[in-house]
């Protein structure tokens, strides 16, 4: 299985309430729609191919809807996020690390099992989708949701 990780991000934000909303994907899907209006263009292009659902969250992407669900949670350090209906093994890591009261350290990683000639087509992609995802993550606003 390859691991696509993303930067580390500082979050404005105490690790609970990172964690207890990244937790539970239902907080982003009401949050979604009462806001999407109010985000930049660029944000909403890339949220319009993405769904939140109860425990879980939906990609559509060109092989057709990757339906991830929660699969395993360490609070307040870790969520993970395991390809439900996806054409290859796929999961989401999401590690959280308390920096101080008030900041939280965030850094997602992308888990596939792609055969290598199909790594080697693919792999900068992921690694990009990676970056950007964990960059999303630490975006989000969490102190509205």
């Amino acid at each position: 299985m390859e691991t696509y990780k993303s930067d580390k991000h500082i979050i404005d934000c105490d690790i609970t309430t990172v964690y207890s909303k990244l937790s539970n994907p239902e907080v982003f899907r009401k949050h979604m729609e009462d806001n999407i209006d109010k985000l930049p263009e660029e944000a909403r292009t890339h949220l319009q191919n993405l769904k939140f659902e109860d425990g879980g969250v939906v990609i559509e992407s060109p092989m057709g809807p990757l339906k991830l669900g929660i699969v395993e949670k360490v609070e307040p350090s870790k969520i993970v996020f395991g390809a439900a209906q996806s054409p290859v093994p796929f999961g989401l890591v999401i590690e959280l690390k308390e920096v101080d009261a008030e900041h939280t350290e965030s850094m997602t990683a992308l888990q596939l099992d792609l055969p290598i000639m199909l790594r080697a087509m693919v792999g900068s992609k992921l690694k990009d989708g990676a970056k950007k995802f964990g960059e999303m993550i630490a975006r989000l606003p969490y102190r509205d949701l």
